[in-house]
């Protein structure tokens, strides 16, 4: 009876929260737990830690809202990575981290200035991007249907070492191309990679002994993919029409 209630609109769970929700189940079933790290950071736990010091050039990949010099609004959640490594460190970890974004971007059809993501770790020994990718593909497999197709392309993050990112053959069309996917025939929907030695090392484990992987998606544009929606900006607006349809 003391349980805060959850978010409902009008009987009506919030979309985002939904998709949420569905993320939480499919990563349970392959072992992984909910930790939580607040939305307030420091530049410390956001970028020094990820292997990004000052007047590092990937800084800018965030566009930031800074409160003061050492305190910030998260612009991803990978600062919770070294957050659950120090507090478990030198168990295994297997987790994913929720939670709300902000970054200073112009608020369009496809991009807001708040957003939700999902981070996820796992660090135990013996860990490989084999590791990574089947929990991945599993992973797209369950949330979009079991016949996507995934591809894995190489990409750069300063945290993960090698770094991809994480690519389905577009709901939309079934791969043919079409204006969503850029006539290309796939969508992102992620990065990932696996932990940079560097951050092993500044989370508390020895990188010649653990290693690791780890993945961050959005929320709202998988659900966009998902649900065939053309405009971010329903999930915040409070329409009904909108609502009343999930």
């Amino acid at each position: 009876m003391t349980l805060p209630g959850r978010p409902v609109a009008l009987g009506r769970l919030h979309l985002s929260t939904q998709i949420l929700r569905e993320i939480y189940h499919i990563f349970a079933k392959m072992g992984f737990q909910i930790f939580e790290a607040p939305d307030v950071q420091t530049d410390l736990y956001t970028f020094e830690l990820l292997n990004m010091p000052p007047y590092h050039p990937a800084r800018d990949m965030w566009d930031t809202f800074y409160i003061n010099e050492q305190v910030l609004l998260r612009s991803h959640t990978s600062p919770g990575q070294i957050r659950v490594m120090r507090k478990y460190c030198p168990e295994p970890i297997r987790v994913i981290l929720p939670g709300k974004c902000y970054r200073y971007e112009q608020v369009t059809a496809r991009s807001e200035f708040m957003f939700h993501q999902v981070e996820g770790l796992a660090v135990g020994k013996h860990i490989t991007m084999a590791d990574l990718k089947g929990v991945l593909i599993e992973f797209c497999r369950q949330m979009f249907g079991a016949e996507r197709k995934v591809r894995f392309r190489c990409s750069y993050f300063p945290f993960t070492e090698p770094s991809v990112e994480v690519d389905i053959d577009c709901i939309i069309c079934g791969g043919k191309g079409c204006r969503v996917c850029k006539h290309t025939g796939w969508l992102e929907i992620m990065g990932a990679g696996m932990v940079h030695p560097q951050v092993l090392a500044n989370g508390g484990y020895d990188p010649t002994v653990f290693s690791g992987f780890a993945f961050g998606m959005g929320v709202e544009r998988p659900a966009m993919l998902k649900y065939r929606i053309d405009d971010i900006r329903y999930f915040f607006s409070n329409d009904l029409r909108f609502l009343e349809q999930f």
